[in-house]
């Protein structure tokens, strides 16, 4: 006879264990003695070992009673589906650690490789990370909800990149974000702006937009996406 201190020494469990499996009614709980204690046979051992062996290969514990005492076709066709179940949710660990794994790719988990990439040029040249994170928020809607649309526009970004005149404009932009709306250089940017765009033809303004309400989500969704001194900029820019 065993005391539950020594059944769960024996099988190598807690009795906190022993008394969560009498709760699921999976051991049956045995009475008291005269000095008050719980006393437990050999078949409760060879029982509790069953349960215990079972639970550690993963059989969930509601269908463990069933399996206690079925027989071998039954068990072994319980066991096969049980293994199924198992290796489906290995699979699907799998796929969460791919994607953890990826997260050290930072952009890399949310956007194509070809926005990654130019994300990271952009990093290359020196804009600010603020900058970057409003980019990559909406090429993800982009890229998801409109492909055709992000695929011109990257295209056209990445020559507009490569123009030096662009590209200081871009920088300039970037860092006139944290100005102050009466920033005595906001004028002469957005002459310069106005200026550059006079002469230049964009192929993303005439083409058209194949999800409009998209782009527009991709503005609505951005609350960094604008400035007091980004406003007053877009202001100057319009008059002419």
């Amino acid at each position: 006879m065993f005391t539950i201190g020594q059944l769960a020494n024996y099988a190598g469990v807690t009795t906190k264990a022993i008394r969560h499996y009498h709760e699921r009614g999976l051991l049956i709980e045995p009475g008291r003695d005269s000095s008050g204690y719980r006393r437990y046979t050999a078949k409760d051992a060879i029982d509790l070992v069953k349960i215990r062996t079972l639970a550690h290969a993963g059989v969930p514990l509601a269908r463990i009673k069933n399996l206690l005492d079925a027989d071998p076709d039954a068990l072994a066709a319980a066991v096969t589906e049980i293994d199924l179940t198992l290796q489906d949710r290995i699979a699907q660990l799998e796929r969460l650690r791919d994607q953890l794994a990826q997260l050290q790719g930072g952009d890399r988990l949310y956007v194509s490789p070809e926005v990654a990439d130019h994300l990271d040029a952009l990093r290359d040249i020196g804009v600010s990370e603020r900058q970057i994170q409003l980019e990559r928020d909406g090429w993800i809607l982009m890229q998801t909800a409109s492909p055709e649309d992000a695929a011109v526009w990257l295209a056209e970004k990445h020559e507009l990149i490569a123009d030096p005149e662009f590209r200081a404009l871009y920088l300039d932009h970037d860092t006139a974000y944290h100005w102050s709306p009466d920033d005595p250089r906001l004028p002469g940017l957005a002459d310069r702006t106005r200026e550059w765009f006079a002469r230049h033809h964009s192929r993303s303004e005439t083409r058209p937009v194949q999800n409009p309400a998209v782009a527009r989500l991709a503005q609505q969704s951005q609350p960094e996406a604008s400035s007091p001194a980004w406003d007053r900029l877009a202001q100057l820019v319009g008059k002419e």
